[in-house]
C-alpha cells in the first residue's frame, strides 16, 4: 500500500531557510518510504505583507524548479503546498499548489479558489484577496495512487468544491494549509474529516504550525484521514510529518457497501 506524508513547519521570511527545511523533511518522508509527499500552503515564504510581492515567482521560477528536481530525486510524487505565482490580473498573485511526479515532471496546477477574507478574533484582519487573484478551474490529476483532486486552505470550507473533485474520480483530497491558530482549533479536524467522509476519499492535509512573522500563528496539526474519517496520523508541535498507508481496498469497500456517492440527488 503507498505511504503518505504530510509535512509539519512553520515557514518565515527567509525563503532560503523556508526551502531548506521543506527539503530535509521531503527526503525525511521519503527515506520512510513515503510515495507522496505534500508539503503546506505558503511553503517557501510566509513573511511581512509589504514583501509579499517580492517573494512571488512564475511557473518556472526557481522555487518550483528545486521542488521538481527534488520529486526526481527522490523519486517521489510532490506537492508543493503552494507558493505566490506572479502574473495574476491586475498586478495580483496567484496562491498556487503544484503537483510534480517522480521523474520531476509538473503533473497539475491549481489556482487556490477561495480567498482568505476574514476577521477571526485573533487581533489581525485577513484580506487574502487584496493581493491574491482566485483561481478559475477544478483540478484533478490521474496518478498511480488514484485520481487526485487539488484544493488549498480556505477552500476546505466549500463542500461544493470538494463534491466537484469527487465527480471528476477523485479519491485522494489534498488540503495544503496555513490554518490560523483560532480557527484550526475549532474546526480543522472536523472540516478535513467531514470532507474525507462525505466524498469516502482520503485526506491528506500538510500544515504550517508554529509562530510567523507579525505574531501570526497557524494551527498545525498536519493530518491524514481515511475516507471513514478516521484519522490515520497527526503531526505534533514543530517541524515533522503525518504519515500513513493508503488502503486502495479499503476504500473500495466503503464505496460498495455505503454507496453514497451513487445516491447523489440534486
Amino acid at each position: 500500500m503507498p505511504l503518505l506524508a504530510a509535512v509539519q513547519m512553520a515557514s518565515g521570511a527567509d525563503k532560503a531557510h523556508n526551502l531548506a527545511a521543506a527539503e530535509r523533511l521531503v527526503r525525511e518522508a521519503a527515506r520512510r518510504g513515503a510515495a507522496l509527499v505534500g508539503l503546506p500552503e505558503n511553503v517557501a515564504w510566509m513573511g511581512p505583507e509589504p514583501e509579499r510581492a517580492a517573494a512571488a515567482e512564475s511557473l518556472e521560477g526557481p522555487t518550483l524548479a528545486r521542488f521538481s528536481a527534488l520529486a526526481r530525486s527522490c523519486g517521489v510524487h510532490l506537492l508543493a503546498g503552494s507558493v505566490l505565482e506572479a502574473g495574476a490580473p491586475g498586478g495580483r498573485l496567484y496562491n498556487t499548489s503544484v503537483l510534480f511526479g517522480p521523474d520531476g515532471q509538473r503533473l497539475a496546477v491549481y489556482r487556490k479558489m477561495h480567498l482568505f477574507d476574514v476577521e477571526v478574533g485573533d487581533g489581525q484582519t485577513y484580506r487574502e484577496s487584496a493581493a491574491v487573484a482566485p483561481g478559475q478551474d477544478v483540478v484533478t490529476v490521474q496518478t498511480p495512487l488514484g485520481r487526485l483532486g487539488l484544493s488549498v486552505c480556505y477552500d476546505l470550507r466549500f463542500p461544493e468544491l470538494y463534491r466537484a473533485l469527487s465527480a471528476q474520480g477523485a479519491v485522494l483530497l489534498t488540503v495544503p494549509s496555513a490554518f490560523t491558530l483560532m480557527t484550526g482549533k475549532d474546526h480543522w479536524e472536523v472540516l478535513l474529516r467531514a470532507r474525507a467522509v462525505e466524498n469516502q476519499a482520503y485526506v491528506l492535509a500538510p500544515a504550517q504550525g508554529g509562530r510567523h512573522p507579525g505574531d501570526r500563528m497557524t494551527y498545525g496539526h498536519a493530518l491524514v484521514v481515511d475516507p471513514w474519517g478516521t484519522v490515520l496520523a497527526c503531526a505534533s508541535e514543530g517541524e515533522g510529518l503525518a504519515m500513513a498507508e493508503m488502503d486502495r481496498a479499503l476504500l473500495e469497500r466503503i464505496r460498495t457497501r455505503l454507496p453514497a456517492l451513487q445516491h447523489r440527488r440534486l
